[in-house]
């Protein structure tokens, strides 16, 4: 008998039909992909599961009998757990208390944090119960939100892009845990971007795109271009990465020590490294170590650093307002799409005008025709999927967004940019291009500073290679030099291991 048996899911929204007659077969134990590019319909059809969003056709089987999952509540009680791309969390409520929201209230909340301590110690996720949600940085959340799915012991997981703010070894351990729930019968939905990943977990593969089936196979015979050219139509283009020409110092920051601003917050241990004219610098770690304060001690938002101890070209910007940085040619992609770098409420032309005032004349009239002009453009050259520019933020999926936003800073022709997790949940297709644009911007003279937990992402682009752990950052490798095993080793603080070793050798 299957487990979950979707037939013929429609589901249209005023500028796009997001599903479009899709059925799904689910076996009990399977580990089960579903991929897409950004706007496939992926998120949507889990919504559709999860009770999050009803069907406009179709119908749903749960173990051989209909269902209508009206809410995700009544998908729980059947046995159903979702890890949402976007998260789902309260943000002034503590880690403990968003889970202790959808589990049985004859525990105690006491009672729910040892279980979150133990459940996080059994799957190798770092998760302080106690910390408040608006803490967290985007990877700790997503590890919360991973955590609260494995406390409701689900006969079906949903996961949606679980992987992104893991270690490698913590990827291994993470997929040894997901093979042995399968292998106890729980099935699992697995939505992810790393086709490779695929590959070595998941049974069988779903395909989807323009909200429709397009193959179904199995992904252990497949290679990655044949998993692209079924998902996107063509194999990703071929980044071409030149050789580095590194010209003056842009950016210096020299023993940047930063106490924390919350108790749960990381402190900022004597932080120094440059980032050069024509390179791209990497900052590799597991989230939560120190990226969100030195990423808001350079773009502004915290202004607390000593002076001297961030220059750009030779001038000191520690505490530098945001906008004296980005008239100095300092721009800046915040990790977390809705919320900082961008207005969920607003469209996409009026999001332009957080960082871009070109449109804004004497006296702050902003010129309406302007605005409409360059959201139309950024669309078209970042190939943005979107009903306009005139279209909601919040309307737009997760990968789309991050185009937008990516692209609305480059298109500003920066001498600093500073990127973090550029492609963090951003299909194969659209990974391919904003990396592309980003060696482009390189190429072109400008210094970019990368903030990723995607180590792939990092050697694929990346000139040098620093790591942070614990609010301190490793010496500076240059990336032809590094290993995977090497950085995700110093990615638990051990590069001092490999310092005195390369001194006792001299």
């Amino acid at each position: 008998m299957l487990r979950l048996e979707l037939v013929d899911i429609s589901k249209s929204y005023p500028a796009v039909k997001a599903n479009d007659r899709v059925s799904l077969r689910v076996e009990p134990g399977q580990i089960h992909a579903v991929l897409g590019e950004n706007g496939a319909g992926k998120s949507t059809l889990m919504k559709i599961i999860y009770g999050a969003v009803r069907p406009d056709a179709g119908e749903m089987r749960w173990n051989g009998a209909r269902v209508e999952v009206a809410s995700p509540a009544e998908a729980r009680a059947l046995g159903i757990s979702m890890v949402y791309q976007h998260f789902s969390l309260f943000d002034t409520l503590t880690a403990a208390e968003n889970v202790w929201l959808g589990l049985d209230k004859s525990l105690s909340l006491a009672e729910v944090t040892a279980r979150i301590r133990k459940v996080a110690g059994v799957y190798g996720l770092d998760v302080d119960p106690v910390r408040p949600v608006h803490t967290l940085s985007v990877g700790e959340k997503q590890r919360v939100e991973i955590v609260r799915a494995l406390m409701t012991a689900p006969k079906l997981l949903i996961l949606d892009e679980p992987t992104s703010v893991l270690t490698p070894q913590a990827v291994q351990t993470l997929f040894g845990t997901l093979r042995s729930l399968a292998q106890q019968g729980c099935s699992i939905l697995y939505i992810s971007h790393k086709l490779d990943e695929i590959r070595s977990l998941c049974h069988h593969c779903t395909v989807l795109r323009g909200g429709k089936v397009t193959g179904e196979v199995d992904p252990t015979r497949e290679t990655n271009a044949s998993l692209s050219r079924l998902m996107i139509g063509a194999e990703p283009p071929q980044l071409q990465h030149r050789a580095a020409q590194p010209g003056a110092v842009v950016l210096s920051v020299r023993r940047l020590s930063l106490a924390k601003e919350d108790p749960f917050g990381t402190a900022l241990d004597a932080v120094s490294f440059d980032v050069r004219a024509g390179e791209v610098v990497g900052i590799a770690g597991v989230s939560g170590n120190g990226q969100q304060e030195l990423m808001a001690a350079i773009s502004g938002e915290d202004r607390r650093a000593p002076a001297g101890s961030i220059t750009l070209f030779d001038r000191d910007i520690a505490r530098a307002s945001p906008r004296t940085r980005r008239d100095a040619g300092l721009h800046f992609v915040p990790e977390e799409r809705l919320g900082r770098g961008a207005v969920p409420t607003l469209s996409l032309a009026q999001n332009t005008l957080l960082t871009r005032t070109r449109a804004v004349g004497a006296g702050g009239w902003i010129r309406v025709g302007d605005v409409t002009a360059l959201a139309e453009a950024l669309i078209r050259r970042f190939n943005v999927k979107a009903g306009g520019p005139g279209s909601a933020a919040k309307s737009l999926s997760g990968g789309n967004l991050q185009k937008f936003i990516v692209g609305r800073e480059i298109d500003a022709q920066p001498k600093l940019l500073v990127v973090s997790q550029p492609t963090w949940g951003v299909d194969v297709g659209a990974a391919a291009q904003i990396r592309g644009e980003l060696l482009a911007l390189r190429d072109a003279g400008c210094a970019v500073l990368v903030v990723s937990e995607e180590l792939d992402e990092l050697f694929e682009i990346c000139d040098r290679l620093v790591v942070i752990a614990q609010g301190r950052v490793s010496p500076s490798i240059a990336t032809a030099e590094a290993t995977v095993e090497r950085i995700g080793e110093w990615m638990s603080g051990l590069w001092q291991r490999d310092a005195k070793a390369s001194h006792a050798e001299a």
